[in-house]
């Protein structure tokens, strides 16, 4: 499976859980980080690891895949899975505005997800 079609899979896993504001970008041409960013928003601590918990288990289903590395649960404001291609980060409202990383990785290229997230 290409990285696109990981990071489709779990924006639509985020969305299944109602998570808010799902966006991703390619960052190929401008890190080795990952191919990907995923983001989303969680209202609550239990949201946001029951986003992640949707997410694992739709990546490891559909495509075989688990994290190489998970980060930040027990704090639960900004949890991150790292597929290598593809970095799945969810966060609070307010850490998500606090590190801003969709305006840090603005150069990257937006990926229209409109034909795989639910309409609000």
């Amino acid at each position: 499976m290409t990285p696109k079609e990981l990071a489709i899979i779990a924006a639509k896993a985020l969305d299944e859980k109602k998570g808010k504001g799902i966006s991703a970008i390619e960052i190929t041409d401008l890190t080795t980080l990952a191919d990907y960013f995923v983001f989303a928003t969680g209202s609550s601590n239990t949201q946001i690891n029951a986003l992640c918990g949707s997410v694992e288990k739709a990546l490891k289903e559909q495509a075989g895949e688990d994290p190489l590395r998970r980060e930040g649960y027990r704090d639960g404001t900004w949890v991150l899975l790292d597929y290598g291609s593809i970095c799945v980060h969810v966060f609070s409202e307010e850490a998500r505005e606090f590190y801003s990383l969709e305006r840090l990785w603005s150069d990257g290229k937006p990926v229209d997800l409109s034909a795989v997230l639910m309409p609000d």
